[in-house]
């Protein structure tokens, strides 16, 4: 099919340390390369890029520098933005989702989902901190993988097999913060069926792009899909991310989940760019595709499309080219680790040579 148009998107960098190589060979130059190369055909593109500021790595960084979120995002996005920049990356805009626009579209997107009736609200039992009185979200949980047996996997998932996890998922969970074992309370949040959308799932993926998509990708959503989907909590118990319409029940102290609120990162920050937004996101006959690395496969190919299909305006991804993690010395580069070739420091070198 000869598209009209395309939006290519490329996955946000936590705004919690700098770029380093990894995230140049697996995600950003790809995507540049294809923008690029549609560019010089004369199509019509939007390339579009930003910094995530609102995962619970920001509010880690934080408290071990004794510093607000609002600091360390400020810091980190202006030194990734700039780092891109001198690297030569061609966004067409590269936002932020702190800005306002991403606030606002955020909540409605959750707005439109809530007032069509797909969320389950319920209760559910969630770790929680007695040393510091709070709950804890996704990466202030370690443990051992229940998978692969990785002792440093997280409360989300496991970063040496890729696996997504619920905290709960954890052998010997530990708080982040304290390095205490927490203790299981009760607490009200909004979960997004993935289970409803199974069949359509199993024939846009496993049907229509089987022979389309990279291995990786295919054979992880396989799986995904092949264990059964189960509903996902899409809020947080958090002071720092994006708030919940005040419109919803019992909303005070939650915060949107941060891997529901940035990939619509994607949508406000065309917004941000064009007034025209809507032609690269609800005309089919516009191509989107989704620059990633590995660990974010399960995201970009059933959450976030999931969302898409909830809300019935938007179109789906058309392809999600997704890279395998760069070693450093046999082991993954990682920023939360702070074990990379940070792209700043290497662009100084590159310069001096």
């Amino acid at each position: 099919m000869e598209f009209k148009r395309y939006t290519v998107t490329s996955a946000l960098p936590y705004a919690n340390g700098p770029v380093h190589i990894g995230h140049l060979a697996g995600v950003y130059i790809p995507a540049d390369i294809y923008a690029r190369y549609l560019r010089s055909r004369d199509k019509d593109v939007v390339f579009i890029g930003g910094s995530d500021e609102h995962g619970v790595p920001i509010t880690i960084k934080a408290r071990q520098q004794g510093v607000s979120p609002q600091e360390i995002v400020d810091k980190y996005h202006t030194m990734i933005k700039q780092s891109f920049e001198e690297f030569g990356i061609s966004f067409d805009i590269y936002s932020r989702t702190s800005n306002k626009v991403h606030h606002d579209t955020a909540k409605e997107f959750f707005l439109n989902l809530y007032k069509k009736g797909e969320f389950i609200e319920k209760n559910s039992f969630q770790y929680y901190d007695e040393t510091h009185q709070q709950f804890l979200a996704d990466r202030y949980i370690t443990g051992t993988c229940p998978h692969c047996g990785n002792d440093n996997a997280y409360g989300d998932q496991c970063e040496k097999c890729g696996t997504s996890l619920n905290a709960t998922d954890l052998i010997n969970p530990r708080s982040a913060i304290s390095g205490n074992t927490p203790v299981l309370k009760e607490t009200k949040h909004w979960f997004l069926p993935l289970n409803n959308y199974e069949e359509f799932l199993k024939e846009w993926i496993l049907v229509n792009h089987k022979d389309d998509w990279k291995t990786n990708v295919y054979g992880q959503c396989k799986s995904w899909i092949d264990q059964g989907l189960q509903p996902r909590a899409v809020t947080r118990d958090l002071d720092w991310g994006v708030k919940l319409p005040e419109e919803i029940k019992d909303s005070n102290g939650k915060v949107l989940y941060v891997w529901f609120d940035a990939p619509i990162g994607y949508i406000s920050a065309t917004k941000e760019l064009t007034t025209e937004w809507e032609k690269y996101w609800k005309d089919k006959e516009t191509k989107l595709v989704h620059f990633i690395g590995k660990d974010n496969i399960v995201f970009h190919c059933i959450i976030f499309p999931v969302m898409l299909k909830a809300e019935g305006s938007f179109i789906l991804p058309d392809n999600v080219p997704a890279n395998e993690f760069l070693n450093l010395e046999g082991d993954k580069i990682s920023t939360s680790r702070n074990w990379a070739v940070w792209l700043h420091e290497y662009l100084i070198e590159f310069k001096n040579k």
